[in-house]
């Protein structure tokens, strides 16, 4: 057996590093007055940025993840902190110029593309390293991701009123160019081989892996239902959490009359709730078994969607939201423990990134969707019946694949699965 030369909580604590320096752009709407202060610049102008980015974040995750896979974590870290320290800076230059479509190009383009190579490029290597704790890994480093906000708005707030909105740019691309290079200087996989000493076999002391269902390469994965069955899923949890996202503090004032401060302190507990549900669902799932994690996802947040129109009470709405935006963060945190037990860890990052297309498309269509129906409407209860109906969808297609994971495990229903 290999013997690792590396510690694998430090691997992970990489990670951390790569996914809090990211996990910035959650904190992207402290922003958003001081560029209509300073450019002129409308609060919908501002919010395509986001909007790009996070289509970028997911669409470069599919196209680079077999990058990721062939290069490796280490190279592919590092392409990231380049791509998002520069988007940064150049964001920092495109506010000093007043130019709007570099805006879009730097923050945008450019920083969503890190953005999506430095989301996917520690995971794999987590789920290889902690074979016997997938869930807990992953959770750990998107964990990072989800409260990265809860650093970046208070530390952006005072930057931007002591040094200016393009400086804080400025300062922010260089430390996180800074953050994630130290993560990615140890990042690595582990040595061809490598097990845990708990996979032991107690009778002869052979090593033994988890039996994962298959292992696919990527192309061969997308050929089965199973990832399609996921890809909805996780469109539909994701849709569901980032419509609530993008809507929180307004819809909060609305349905049960919080004040604008009150509501701002919820947005910033549901950073919390975003971060901490991604490390609990996670590490639940490993105990649980990662599909009835997410059957409890669809199940939670069926009854919460026919709930949330008819609540008056703001301390029932609050932890409703708590609730959902939860299981919004462990969705992502579930998702690359889920790829290897459906489809194996050798080709797990091209895989994670094909699946982040969901991202992309419901980042895009999740806030257009509420914006419509309030605008058509005045009113947001009609969301929320919706998004039910979409969870329900989410919720059928959970079970089938339950059954479709009994089938191959049987020996029935399996498709080809590569050798080597």
């Amino acid at each position: 057996m290999a013997r690792p030369k590396k510690n694998r909580w430090l691997i992970a604590l990489s990670a951390i590093f790569i996914h809090l320096s990211i996990g910035s752009v959650y904190a992207y709407s402290v922003f958003q007055t001081p560029l209509h202060t300073e450019l002129g610049w409308e609060s919908t102008t501002v919010t395509i940025a986001f909007t790009i980015a996070i289509f970028f974040l997911g669409m470069s995750a599919a196209f680079f993840g077999r990058f990721v896979e062939k290069k490796g974590p280490r190279v592919s870290a590092f392409l990231s902190a380049i791509l998002f320290g520069l988007g940064l800076i150049g964001t920092g230059l495109a506010i000093n110029v007043g130019n709007v479509y570099l805006f879009y190009l730097m923050y945008g383009v450019l920083g969503g593309i890190g953005l999506g190579i430095g989301y996917i490029a520690p995971v794999s290597t987590l789920v290889k390293w902690f074979p016997d704790r997938r869930g807990l890994a992953t959770g750990m480093a998107v964990f990072g991701f989800g409260a990265g906000s809860l650093i970046a708005s208070p530390v952006a707030a005072q930057l931007i009123e002591r040094i200016g909105t393009a400086n804080t740019f400025f300062l922010l691309g260089a430390v996180y160019f800074i953050l994630m290079v130290l993560g990615a200087a140890y990042i690595v996989r582990p040595p061809e081989g490598w097990m845990m000493s708990s996979q032991k076999d107690e009778e002869d002391g052979k090593l033994v892996k988890k039996a994962d269902l298959s292992q696919l390469t990527a192309n061969e994965a997308i050929k089965t239902k199973r990832f399609w069955m996921l890809w909805w899923m996780m469109f539909i949890n994701i849709s569901s959490g980032i419509m609530l996202i993008s809507v929180a503090s307004p819809m909060a004032q609305e349905k049960v009359g919080i004040s604008a401060i009150a509501a701002a302190g919820i947005v910033g507990v549901m950073g919390l709730f975003n971060g901490g549900g991604r490390i609990a669902w996670a590490s639940f799932s490993d105990y649980l078994g990662r599909e009835n994690v997410y059957l409890i996802f669809f199940i939670v947040q069926l009854i919460s969607f026919f709930i949330l129109p008819t609540i008056t009470s703001a301390l029932i709405f609050q932890i409703l939201m708590y609730v959902i935006v939860s299981i919004y963060g462990g969705g992502f945190a579930s998702l690359p423990a889920f790829i290897g037990d459906l489809f194996g860890t050798k080709q797990l990052g091209a895989i994670h990134g094909y699946l982040l297309t969901a991202w992309a498309l419901a980042g895009v269509l999740g806030p257009m969707i509420v914006s419509f129906i309030r605008t058509t409407t005045n009113s947001y209860d009609q969301t929320f019946y919706i998004f039910a109906a979409l969870i329900a969808s989410a919720l059928v297609v959970t079970i089938f694949l339950k059954r479709e994971i009994k089938a191959i495990r049987a020996g029935n229903n399996e498709p080809h699965a590569s050798a080597t």
